[in-house]
């Protein structure tokens, strides 16, 4: 059986940060896109140029920071949206326009109010435009799985005549039935007549929780390209995991014909800065990188695991990440290991006030916590890295008060704009309290949609991360926060949020893409 290469497209960057509360900043996105270079991934789409100024910024900043990925950005098929991207790109050593228009009879009707023809014409202009701009034009049938065959065919041929070397088919809204999905992307690229001078792609949502099941449908039928988030991110129910993903082709090379390039070790470190940057917490359960994803519980697995690993686990732990420099520093540790170690994890500062604040930072966490995991690491330069935005509330100080018998109270100081404030507030329990002391002082207006808590690592000593939602006015932004004080955590996260309301953070899309 042959083997071919298939692409991996990383849209972390950019769907993923379509997850409502999950905008990252530029600083943010750099740092994971480092991360998914490390790791291998071939293409990593940065962003949607023209969607505003900061995503502009963003692309260009992963342009200029990545060298060993493809970096892409999308447009839709407007020449400003396609200007815009080739800009955003220019500092890339290899660069890609992924551009797309609706392909399905309710899209075109609906939503671009286009007769089939003019989307045609203005699918070929927008490949002949980009194709003039840069050399690897990839464009995307929006809506493909519900899209009519005959009009694909119709399409995907001229546009392949424009210069698209990338073909891609989203399963858009998670239509998609692995039988019938992978079946269409073996009959069109059979029914194409130039088929064979483009790399057919996919792009699969997870509405019926089908993403992975249909991407791979769509291997086994002939695509070379899956196109796929950390962790599943993205809007809605999210988009195809890549860790699933890869590790399905690894441990199945019996079955999928084809071989990636991604170092899969490096797999679980990135999944947790994903987390820790949007503040998506991963489930337990969630398969690779799941707290649980390794874990064995039953007698019968226990002993079967014990006498012979392959009995109950049909992959390596060590082989996704889990396990490797667990216990990294402690409260002896020097500036340089730590320095060392967060290199190690992507995490690069930009100069010495930055490194001596993180390093200041750690100290404190170690003084409270003995042992010094990554996943604390990663959670302490969430909190501390260089924002683009100036912090309107900072958190101070905070005595919280919780007595059985007694209304719940909390004190907390914080500096508004510079300067110091107190305010107090009793609740229904010490972060209710908390939050009350809060908004007396801010009036924000915004309303709590998500409170939720997790511990970073194992041991009452751990440090918890608090995820907050909140929205305001249609915007939705989720804040993090990190201590071993819950209750400090949780009001760090609030203010979190807080900041991003204040700073307008929040990706403006001009159309839903892919």
């Amino acid at each position: 059986m042959a083997i071919d290469r298939l692409i991996i497209f990383d849209t972390t960057l950019r769907d993923g940060e379509q997850s409502p509360g999950a905008s990252m900043t530029r600083d943010e996105k750099v740092r994971i896109a480092k991360m998914l270079e490390k790791m291998g991934v071939d293409v990593i789409e940065a962003g949607f140029a023209i969607a505003s100024v900061g995503d502009f910024e963003s692309v260009r900043a992963v342009a200029e920071a990545v060298k060993g990925s493809t970096i892409c950005s999308l447009a839709r098929t407007g020449a400003e949206d396609i200007d815009r991207a080739a800009e955003a790109l220019r500092p890339a050593e290899s660069g890609r326009i992924h551009t797309f228009i609706a392909t399905s009879p309710i899209h075109m009707e609906y939503k671009l109010r286009m007769a089939p023809d003019n989307v045609v014409e203005r699918a070929v202009a927008a490949v002949k435009h980009a194709r003039n701009l840069i050399g690897d034009v990839e464009f995307s049938c929006e809506d493909a799985s519900r899209s009519e065959y005959d009009f694909l065919c119709r399409i995907i041929e001229q546009v392949i005549n424009a210069g698209a070397r990338t073909i891609n088919l989203p399963d858009t809204v998670g239509y998609g039935e692995p039988g019938e999905y992978g079946a269409m992307v073996a009959r069109l690229m059979n029914s194409v007549p130039n088929a064979d001078k483009a790399i057919f792609s996919v792009h699969c949502h997870n509405d019926l929780g089908l993403a992975v099941a249909n991407s791979l449908s769509a291997v086994m039928h002939g695509a070379r390209q899956v196109e796929c988030t950390i962790n599943g991110l993205g809007e809605r129910a999210g988009n195809a995991s890549l860790e699933e993903l890869v590790m399905a082709v690894r441990t199945r090379a019996d079955i999928f014909p084809v071989e990636v390039s991604v170092d899969a070790t490096q797999i679980v470190p990135t999944s947790r800065l994903v987390s820790s940057i949007t503040g998506f917490p991963v489930q337990p359960n969630k398969a690779i990188v799941g707290a649980n994803a390794f874990a064995h519980e039953s007698g019968i697995h226990q002993d079967g695991v014990l006498k012979y690993r392959e009995t109950y686990e049909i992959m390596r732990a060590e082989d996704v990440g889990w396990n490797a420099n667990k216990l990294v520093l402690g409260k002896h540790s020097g500036r340089a290991a730590f320095k060392a170690r967060l290199e190690e994890l992507g995490i690069t500062l930009e100069n010495q006030a930055a490194l001596n604040l993180a390093f200041t930072r750690f100290k404190e966490l170690a003084d409270k916590k003995h042992e010094i995991f990554d996943e604390d690491l990663q959670a302490l330069m969430s909190d501390v890295q260089p924002a683009e935005r100036e912090l309107r509330y900072s958190f101070a100080g905070l005595e919280a008060l919780s007595k059985t018998g007694s209304k719940p109270r909390a004190d907390i100081q914080l500096l508004v704009d510079g300067e110091s404030q107190q305010a107090s507030a009793e609740g229904d329990g010490p972060v209710d309290a908390a939050f009350k002391a809060v908004e007396s002082l801010v009036n924000s207006g915004a309303m709590l949609l998500l409170y939720s808590v997790n511990a970073i690592t194992s041991g009452t000593d751990s440090q918890g991360e608090v995820q907050v939602r909140l929205e305001k006015d249609g915007v939705i932004v989720n804040g993090n926060g990190a201590d071993t004080d819950i209750i400090v955590a949780s009001v760090k996260a609030y203010l979190d949020a807080l900041n991003l309301l204040e700073a307008g953070v929040l990706k403006a899309h001009p159309q839903r893409g892919v």
